[in-house]
């Protein structure tokens, strides 16, 4: 969950897709809404009883934040957010959402930013290339898409020419090899990946001899597990700062067990992939987690866990609470 919950009128909504619209959102007094970098997100609360997660789909504005931008595509096979949006939310509603956070951010060091989009994986990633524009700094944004009517956002791609290819796969002669296209990359690239979870696989998997440091993904869902299902075993979860010891069952998360005794960590998705509920860990006095997140870098992970999906290798994990 979100630091702050604010709300925010529904001020305009745009068909950008068949199956995906555009969602304005302003203050209802018309202040200015929090500031932001590209590649964040906000959490929305909506009928139903959801919470979710969008990306904000356009770079910062100069005027002080008056606006976000999201991006939402109709799943009917989805967990009903969605559809809570297209069929329950009209243009005046009211919604509360979170304050903007940001676990997809732009590299400074980076001397070339490419940019993946797959399908509705554009909102990030749209947002991210006009803030590299108006930086005036190299960049290149290649959308995947099923066919040109499947292209979200067509209008501001178009502004951002020349710096987008368009992968349609009904079109031949306009389509990209991922794999190609990352492994010509130039050594002071960085890669930013957004989309379903096959594409993300494959992108993913051309760009396994990279640096870590230079690998940047963002999961709407955590990726379907195969294979046998993991063997969970009970551990104890040390609180170093409070000096206790939590008690996590074989069949509950770290999270539910905190919870559980009334201490309150904020959660949101609970699939590993927001990065709420993420805290230290620290390697005194306890084993290393077992890592089930779809957040955290290589590197991350050597300090952080996150509580609602990862476990401990070994009877103890240490946190920083």
């Amino acid at each position: 969950m979100s630091d702050r919950i604010v709300t925010v009128r529904v001020e305009r909504i745009t068909q950008v897709t068949d199956d995906v619209r555009a969602y304005e959102l302003v203050h209802p007094a018309g202040r200015a809404l929090a500031s932001y970098q590209a590649g964040a997100h906000i959490d929305v609360w909506l009928p139903g009883g959801f919470m979710r997660q969008y990306s904000l789909a356009r770079a910062p504005e100069a005027d002080a934040q008056r606006r976000y931008v999201i991006g939402v595509k109709r799943e009917p096979q989805g967990r009903g957010g969605s559809r809570s949006l297209h069929h329950r939310i009209a243009t005046g509603d009211l919604l509360a959402i979170g304050t903007p956070r940001n676990n997809f951010p732009l590299h400074a060091a980076a001397g070339h930013h490419l940019l993946l989009a797959g399908g509705i994986g554009i909102t990030p990633l749209l947002a991210m290339a006009q803030q590299l524009a108006r930086d005036g700094r190299a960049f290149t944004l290649v959308v995947f898409a099923r066919s040109r009517a499947h292209v979200a956002f067509a209008d501001d791609l178009a502004a951002l020419a020349p710096h987008v290819r368009l992968h349609l796969d009904d079109t031949p002669g306009q389509q990209v090899d991922v794999i190609r296209t990352i492994e010509g990359a130039s050594a002071d690239t960085h890669l930013f990946v957004c989309g379903p979870a096959g594409f993300m696989q494959q992108a993913l998997a051309a760009a396994r001899d990279w640096a870590d440091e230079r690998v940047h993904r963002e999961y709407f869902a955590a990726p379907a597990v195969t294979g046998d299902a993991q063997d969970d075993r009970p551990f104890v979860l040390r609180l170093a700062h409070r000096g206790i010891d939590v008690p996590v069952a074989a069949d509950q998360s770290a999270l539910d067990a905190l919870h559980d005794l009334g201490i309150d960590v904020p959660k949101s998705c609970e699939q590993g992939v927001c990065g709420t509920c993420v805290v230290a860990w620290l390697p005194d006095g306890g084993s290393e987690p077992e890592h089930r997140d779809h957040c955290l870098s290589a590197t991350e992970r050597r300090q952080k866990v996150t509580l609602c999906c990862s476990r401990a290798r070994g009877e103890r994990l240490v946190v920083g609470l």
